[in-house]
């Protein structure tokens, strides 16, 4: 299975990477894990920022267009437990052979993006950084692995 994450933002912190690389090395050889960055688009100080999340629509659309299985990050999602993450895992090893998560930019995803989305996750109801995010999320496809697996790393 693979789990592509395609995030609008560049140039991350290197803790980031360091960060994201610690989960994805646990993951077993048949789920794969992977970060797309993509470039947000421009926006100015002064005008509206709708020309710049159509192409950041266009980008996320265009690479998530051949995934099974669509999940939209956004903070109106449903807040999965870890569990719940799990369940969710287990139909994606079953019936998708490929996962997008589509993570928007610093006004978050259009419509047209939300609607794409077979699901809206929110990871909480906090804001935060686009770089903690793809952490958090690294993190939690392990743990739902590890639940999966009944390894003793989550514990209710």
């Amino acid at each position: 299975m693979r789990i592509a994450v395609f995030a609008i933002g560049t140039r991350m912190p290197g803790w980031v990477a360091d960060g994201v690389d610690a989960y994805r090395k646990r993951l077993p050889r048949h789920i794969n894990l992977d970060i797309v960055e993509i470039s947000p688009g421009h926006r100015s100080g002064h005008g509206p920022v709708e020309a710049a999340m159509r192409k950041e629509e266009e980008q996320l659309l265009k690479r998530a267009e051949r995934a099974d299985t669509v999940i939209a990050l956004d903070e109106r999602g449903a807040e999965w437990t870890s569990m719940q993450l799990a369940d969710q895992m287990r139909v994606w090893q079953q019936d998708a052979a490929s996962v997008a998560v589509l993570i928007g930019g610093p006004d978050g995803l259009t419509e047209a993006c939300r609607r794409r989305a077979d699901a809206a996750w929110s990871l909480s109801r906090l804001t935060l950084p686009h770089g903690l995010v793809r952490v958090v999320l690294a993190e939690q496809v392990y743990r739902a692995w590890t639940i999966l697996q009944g390894h003793p790393y989550h514990r209710e």
